[in-house]
């Protein structure tokens, strides 16, 4: 029997990595996650790195920018251009011979688009305390742990984010702009009243299935970075975004050793067991 847990209230995609993404009502979703989601990344020509906003400092303004395909990405044909929106308002597209140059005046750093991922993708992310005390620490990190190889994902294919979650965050620290766009997940799921809190915390290590197709497994809890806290779009800089994060969403996770918890958890990191397509009011059930 299957349990339900809640419907899809919301389905994006992000193609272009650590830029704004766009809202779908139907999504094609395979072992790399939801067809086009980061299919396009920008690396920094002086590290090799892949360019992300986890690093505020040389990407923080990749989140300024908005992508968009030019036409719907489908199975099996190539992948359609992307067209960028930078902070300005300034639109470049993909194809453009000029984009590289466009893109690296707007970030003020050398960076190239592109569709294929480095080996051993590494990113470079912000890691200092979260009350902002002491020297900035900025770690170089493994990408895509859990995700295919040839990906731009930071660690899972598909990440999924609860309104109980957001509802109780915004209890939890009034006044903040607690939005999904902040956590950047694939789909958010519309839970009950009753399903308050940290609802994803339960779900894991359980199978989901949503709508008639699609079976994930709830993998890990998502940790949660500096990105939560940067403007973006209407949404302002708001440090307390990931304040009361931190002092309130923990989780044990499932691949840990047995007693460890993750700080700064909000959501969970899913891996798809059986293709499909998902649809924006789609059930969702635990099996």
């Amino acid at each position: 029997m299957r349990e339900v847990a809640g419907t899809v209230a919301a389905l994006w995609r992000y193609p272009v990595k650590s830029m704004q993404g766009e809202e779908l009502s139907t999504g094609e979703v395979s072992g790399r996650g939801i067809l086009g989601d980061r299919a396009y990344a920008l690396v920094d020509r002086e590290t090799g790195m892949v360019a992300s906003a986890k690093h505020p400092r040389k990407g923080g303004r990749l989140l300024e920018c908005g992508a968009a395909f030019v036409e719907p990405p489908r199975a099996g044909e190539p992948l359609p251009a992307v067209r960028i929106t930078l902070p300005d308002g300034t639109r470049v597209d993909s194809r453009d011979p000029e984009v590289d140059r466009v893109l690296s005046r707007a970030l003020g750093r050398e960076v190239t688009l592109t569709t294929e991922a480095p080996a051993a993708a590494m990113r470079e992310a912000d890691r200092t305390p979260i009350d902002g005390e002491g020297a900035e620490i900025i770690n170089r990190e493994s990408m895509g742990l859990a995700a295919p190889p040839g990906t731009f994902f930071d660690y899972g294919v598909l990440h999924l984010l609860t309104t109980g979650t957001l509802d109780r965050l915004r209890k939890l620290g009034p006044g903040g702009y607690f939005e999904p766009r902040r956590f950047r997940p694939n789909l958010v799921v519309a839970t009950s009243g009753r399903d308050a809190g940290f609802v994803e915390n339960g779900w894991l290590g359980r199978r989901l299935a949503v709508g008639a197709e699609v079976w994930l497994e709830a993998m890990d809890p998502t940790p949660r970075c500096v990105v939560t806290t940067m403007p973006q779009g209407d949404l302002p800089r708001d440090p307390g975004i990931l304040r009361t994060v931190a002092q309130h969403g923990r989780a044990a996770s499932v691949t840990l050793a047995p007693g460890v918890v993750m700080p700064a958890v909000a959501g969970l990191y899913a891996a798809v067991l059986r293709e499909g397509l998902i649809r924006s009011g789609d059930p969702v059930a635990i099996g």
